[in-house]
């Protein structure tokens, strides 16, 4: 009964402190400065708290939960994997003027020919229910001068082993963009002293993007595969915001006639 009466009264006061700094936000323009400056000490002192609460909340309540590495992928897949960009949090978060060349994390780097460099990323925080990744990454290219943006995804060894020219690579991109842009998708494979590349090419769209690499029309050395990595190269970027939700890749043997 007593924790009911305290709820209840907590609500009652939150309404109220709702209310009052409802009036002070609407009558802020009409006072003088002195006025001004206390209360811009006490709203600063308030969103700290708020910023707080906020910080926590989204952080464990946010979906899906950190950690999480769910990847949908075809049946009799023997290798899936999501990059660590959209699977756990990187420090910085975030980059103004990104060089080309700048690494984020140790799987994937952003290259380009901007001489301004007039282009932004940032990692942000996945809270759709449609989701699965616990991240997504942003990319915001402004006025820009090149001719390309280009992300280099590294592939983890396992994916190499074991590696026949029966599998099919399976790219999945889910996006959000302002507008669709040119896609150019490269799978690299480096066999002994030789890079095989297979390629794709389509509009990113918001959406999910599926691209299949089949290695059946590579001249891959199956015996001698040592490494494996994508490019995505993204045609006339410019004025365009891209958020890339989510990026998994997984391997599956082509289904037999």
């Amino acid at each position: 009964m007593q924790s009911w009466i305290t709820s209840l009264s907590d609500r009652l006061n939150d309404r109220r402190a709702l209310r009052r700094w409802a009036r002070l936000a609407h009558g802020a323009e009409g006072l003088d400065k002195s006025a001004l400056r206390q209360l811009r000490v006490k709203a600063r002192q308030l969103r700290q708290n708020i910023d707080q609460v906020l910080f926590e909340a989204d952080s464990r309540l946010a979906l899906p939960a950190l950690g999480s590495n769910v990847i949908q992928k075809p049946l009799h897949s023997d290798w899936a994997y999501r990059p660590e960009v959209w699977r756990g949090p990187l420090e910085p978060s975030g980059v103004a003027s990104v060089p080309s060349g700048t690494a984020f994390g140790d799987e994937v780097k952003l290259f380009h020919d901007c001489p301004l460099a007039e282009l932004t990323f940032r990692q942000v925080r996945n809270s759709r229910e449609t989701d699965l990744a616990p991240f997504g990454m942003t990319l915001e290219v402004l006025g820009f001068n090149g001719t390309f943006v280009s992300l280099v995804v590294d592939v983890p060894s396992l994916a190499t082993e074991g590696l026949h020219r029966n599998h099919i690579i399976r790219l999945s991109i889910t996006a959000e963009v302002e507008r669709p842009v040119g896609l150019f998708a490269r799978l690299n494979i480096q066999h002994g002293p030789n890079t095989e590349q297979l390629h794709q090419q389509q509009a990113l769209n918001t959406g999910e993007e599926v691209i299949e690499f089949d290695l059946a029309y590579s001249k891959v050395n199956e015996k001698r595969v040592e490494k494996m990595w994508v490019d995505l190269v993204f045609e006339d970027p410019s004025m365009n915001k891209m958020v890339l939700r989510d990026l998994t890749l997984c391997r599956h043997p082509r289904a037999k006639m």
